[in-house]
């Protein structure tokens, strides 16, 4: 499967910057660079562990923005803060907030079945 991408306008006060993201449906939380995060002058509220593709564990701060997708709206959604060296990534809980899902065969998004149990 190929790589699919996104662009999408991440906000936070009167503070909003265009990010293209690279849609993962392995990762679970949406990531921001650090110098989108620091441009739009996110604070931690916590912290968290993760364990990478190849096993290894990292701890990043966590925040939250209101996140614009175009054709889908907005939404607030939980970011982990990344440093540098990581990449900007749109991840499941991201896009089940939205109502949405990758489909791998068209390479798009698309609107969940939701079920409410």
């Amino acid at each position: 499967m190929g790589l699919v991408y996104i662009d999408g306008i991440v906000k936070h006060g009167d503070k909003e910057v265009k990010v293209r993201f690279l849609i993962d449906s392995g990762a679970t939380y949406t990531v921001l660079t650090k110098s989108i995060w620091e441009e739009l002058g996110l604070k931690p509220i916590g912290e968290m562990e993760f364990i990478l593709a190849d096993g290894t564990t990292i701890k990043r701060k966590i925040s939250e923005v209101l996140l614009e997708l175009p054709s889908y709206g907005e939404r607030h959604t939980p970011v982990v803060l990344g440093e540098s060296e990581d990449m900007n990534l749109l991840g499941m809980v991201t896009l089940k907030i939205f109502g949405l899902i990758l489909d791998p065969f068209k390479r798009e998004l698309r609107p969940i079945r939701a079920l409410m149990k």
